[in-house]
């Protein structure tokens, strides 16, 4: 049985300070999920704090599933590579979290954007604020694909501007490289004790119907989180995207959770394994373009 279930809202910021990390958590039953105080000054997390929490966690034997939303890899079934043309490129998860590591590497609070600044082997293929790099391309991964059914998630390899997953995303595989092997990483590994998953509450809010532009009206967050089995909201006020995002994340996690054809919606799409999956996204009919 599942102890907890923590929906994380997670930044790619370079700031030191980083309001945009909001940390969720559902316990079993119908209670709604409760906003976790961070041990940074004014309740911030850092991005190596959310680490610390989940080992925590596992050391303390509990069972969690714990959602973050950033992209786990990049498309690769569309080229072929995750990074075409560049010699040496990984051609698989791990590799691939373990190069964007190496790449990284000097960015405090495992900060990534060194992966496309000048002089990086693939800046070329990032949008970024330095411009379109010469090989940057529309990619979307095979989730991605499916989830713009409901709604489409941006693409990965854009770091910059509004809704830049980009460079959380980078972050977050240097987030997984550090977990690789302590934590169940779905669908990569088979659910464990500590199982991390890829989340998009925007897509969260939109299966029960509700509207995830309306965050700051409560009727909307409590809309959410009935449709996902919770009790209303009842802690201090959502003022911020994030925190809303977090909360009906959370309450999802714990609801899909319980759903086996959920775990089992990337098993017949080989492009999974390298790819990832979303939680939560139904899969388009086996071979769909």
């Amino acid at each position: 049985m599942t102890d907890a279930w923590l929906g994380i809202d997670w930044s790619g910021s370079k700031a030191a300070r980083l309001p945009g990390i909001q940390v969720a958590e559902a316990l079993p039953g119908t209670a709604p999920p409760r906003l976790l105080p961070g041990p940074q000054g004014g309740g911030l997390w850092r991005r190596t704090d959310v680490l610390d929490l989940l080992l925590a966690r596992h050391a303390a034997g509990q069972r969690v599933v714990a959602g973050f939303d950033f992209a786990f890899a990049y498309a690769q079934r569309d080229r072929g590579s995750y990074f075409p043309g560049v010699e040496g490129a990984p051609d698989e998860v791990r590799a691939l979290w373990a190069f964007v590591e190496r790449l990284a590497t000097a960015g405090g609070d495992l900060y990534g954007g060194a992966v496309y600044a000048p002089g990086s082997p693939v800046a070329h293929l990032y949008l970024t604020p330095a411009g379109r790099g010469a090989g940057y391309e529309h990619r979307r991964r095979r989730t991605e694909i499916d989830c713009a059914a409901v709604t489409s998630p941006h693409p990965v390899f854009k770091c910059v501007g509004a809704a830049n997953v980009g460079t959380g995303s980078l972050a977050g595989m240097r987030l997984l490289h550090r977990l690789s092997g302590q934590a169940a990483i779905w669908p990569f590994d088979q659910p464990g004790r500590l199982t991390v998953v890829e989340i998009f509450p925007r897509l969260y809010f939109m299966r029960t119907g509700a509207d995830p532009r309306a965050w700051r009206d409560p009727r909307v967050v409590d809309a959410a989180l009935a449709g996902h089995g919770s009790a209303p909201y009842a802690g201090p006020a959502l003022d911020t995207e994030d925190k809303a995002d977090a909360v009906v994340a959370a309450a999802a996690l714990r609801a899909l959770s319980a759903e086996p054809r959920v775990w089992a919606a990337p098993d017949g799409e080989p492009a999974a394994r390298r790819e990832g999956w979303i939680f939560g996204v139904e899969p388009a009919k086996p071979g769909a373009p």
